[in-house]
């Protein structure tokens, strides 16, 4: 098998450390303490790692930190606070070749993740390297620690290491150019490494259509296309299904129980809160609503079957009738039957607009990710019918 090619590696900060970055490098801990920087950690995590050692003795507050995935449990909890404020450095990957350095096979905070040399810290993240380059993690498994490995080097990485600036948007780009003017390093805008949307498209002041990834959407309730036999085989309804164990469960019990028909969506009011789940010490965590909800949407009998065109038609009418009553105050939606289940979007997009047009909430449409969709497809003119 192919070795996994490492091509860099990153540093999560405030766009305002940037110029001294540029200038004195990317510095540890107890290195930075003689420095004005703003910093995007709570004191607690900093100081959680000062009491921690590597192997050579050295406190982890002698080493300056970057992850070999910075789309991460960390990188998520940054961004509840700090939104559009964050830069990732995108470092050369001959920076392990410096001397002196380990790799860790999860956070380093971690009583159960290894400090080690850097050959053999290499070789154990290789052996872990789809998970170190998945866009998902949970705890019970243990790849929400291992995600966030890390490379550690003594006291500072000098700047001729950094290749590349990443920020969430545009309008970061263009203040961080404007900032680090004029060192010449490439400033990319680069949403869904921040957990964005890559494309969004306007269609009225409700509805909006997104490329993107419907697990991240900041809705309240999140859809999940499904069958009615009890078999969450592939697409959305797997990824579910590892991710959120207990929604499974429900989802299953209905099925069961025959409850879960075509034109009959089941909501699942989850009570776990989706942001302590997905960040890196999440205690000190603002109290945001983020216990999400999911809607059970049949879209085909059984999962062998294509998707129903006016099974879910008549869903969507349900979802009208009943969205208020049971409590839905924003709905994140993919292109039902779409992907998987063999529809077209040029069928289901405007199906899905007329209804979902009638509800006086806010609506995110995740297009399909199996699809290549043409422009006038995406339009307002198109799926309104008013073109």
């Amino acid at each position: 098998m192919k070795k996994p090619e490492i091509t860099g590696l990153y540093y999560i900060t405030h766009i305002n450390n940037l110029p001294p970055i540029l200038q004195h490098g990317i510095l540890s801990h107890a290195a930075a303490q003689n420095h004005a920087y703003t910093p995007i950690y709570d004191g607690q995590i900093v100081t959680n790692r000062q009491q921690l050692t590597a192997p050579d003795g050295r406190s982890l507050w002698d080493f300056a930190n970057v992850y070999f995935q910075p789309r991460n449990p960390m990188l998520y909890r940054v961004m509840q606070g700090q939104k559009g404020a964050i830069a990732i450095l995108h470092l050369r990957p001959d920076l392990l070749n410096e001397p002196n350095i380990f790799v860790t096979t999860g956070n380093a905070a971690s009583q159960s993740t290894s400090i080690l040399a850097v050959k053999d810290g290499l070789t154990q993240l290789r052996q872990m390297w789809s998970i170190i380059n998945s866009e998902w993690w949970k705890e019970e498994d243990g790849s929400k620690r291992k995600i966030m490995a890390e490379c550690l080097v003594p006291q500072c990485i000098p700047p001729r290491f950094i290749a590349t600036i990443y920020v969430a948007h545009h309008t970061a780009a263009e203040q961080v150019k404007a900032l680090i003017h004029p060192v010449n390093i490439p400033v990319v805008p680069e949403p869904h490494m921040f957990f964005q949307p890559h494309q969004r498209y306007k269609i009225t002041e409700k509805i909006n259509l997104f490329e993107g990834d419907m697990f991240f959407s900041q809705m309240q309730t999140l859809t999940i296309s499904v069958n009615t036999v009890g078999v969450m085989g592939k697409g959305l309804a797997s990824r579910t299904r590892y991710q959120f164990p207990d929604v499974y469960v429900h989802y299953e019990d209905l099925c069961r129980k025959k409850r879960l028909v075509m034109g009959q969506p089941a909501l699942y009011q989850r009570e776990a809160y989706l942001d302590h789940q997905l960040a890196a010490d999440p205690m000190g965590l603002p109290s945001l609503n983020s216990n999400k909800w999911f809607l059970l949407f049949p879209t085909k009998r059984h999962w062998r079957e294509g998707s129903d065109l006016a099974g879910i038609e008549q869903g969507l009418q349900w979802l009208v009738r009943n969205y208020q009553r049971e409590g839905i105050t924003s709905l994140a939606m993919p292109a039902l039957g779409c992907g998987l289940g063999g529809l077209l979007w040029q069928a289901v997009g405007p199906l899905m607009c007329r209804y979902l047009a009638q509800l006086a909430i806010q609506v995110s449409i995740y297009l399909p990710r199996e699809q290549q969709i043409a422009a006038q497809f995406k339009q307002a003119a198109f799926l309104l019918g008013s073109g």
